[in-house]
């Protein structure tokens, strides 16, 4: 089984893509690391590689984590499956 994607931990809502060439509707393999678990998702936008991909929906003022970290809030909506990048996420910092 090849992994397209990995979660450092059952409870980030994100997972970064390790593999080239993602196009939308394709179901997708991950791997959480942490509880060395796979799970399986299918993707509604392409995402490039060293991106991330929303694990649950999110609405505009939700926090995303990841390692369990707050990295940013949500800009914009984002759907299950979506691309998760600067477009829709902002770091709290600024």
């Amino acid at each position: 089984m090849s992994i397209d994607f990995l979660v450092h931990e059952k409870g980030d809502g994100v997972g970064v893509v390790v593999v080239e060439g993602l196009k939308a509707g394709q179901e997708i393999t991950g791997w959480i690391m942490k509880e060395d678990q796979t799970i399986k998702t299918k993707i509604v936008s392409d995402i490039p590689i060293g991106h991330k991909l929303a694990l649950q929906d999110f609405n505009a003022g939700d926090t995303v984590y990841k390692y369990s970290t707050d990295i940013g809030k949500v800009v914009a909506p984002i759907k299950k499956g979506e691309h998760l990048h600067v477009h829709n996420v902002k770091t709290k910092r600024w």
